[in-house]
């Protein structure tokens, strides 16, 4: 199963925009954005943390 070509990210786009609107997208998308960047942040820590535990 190979990646996704852009014909299918456009259906899933367009089904996205159905189900949830033009209005609820943007909201969607910070929820998204905050997830993502509280995931960086913990997995950075947690590397960090790791790291620190060698060194000693």
């Amino acid at each position: 199963m190979g990646a996704l070509g852009p014909t299918e990210l456009i259906i899933i786009l367009a089904i996205i925009l159905l189900l949830f609107g033009a209005k609820k997208l943007p909201e969607l998308a910070r929820g998204l954005g905050r997830g993502v960047k509280e995931f960086k942040d913990a997995s950075r820590e947690i590397t960090e943390e790791m790291n620190d535990t060698d060194l000693n």
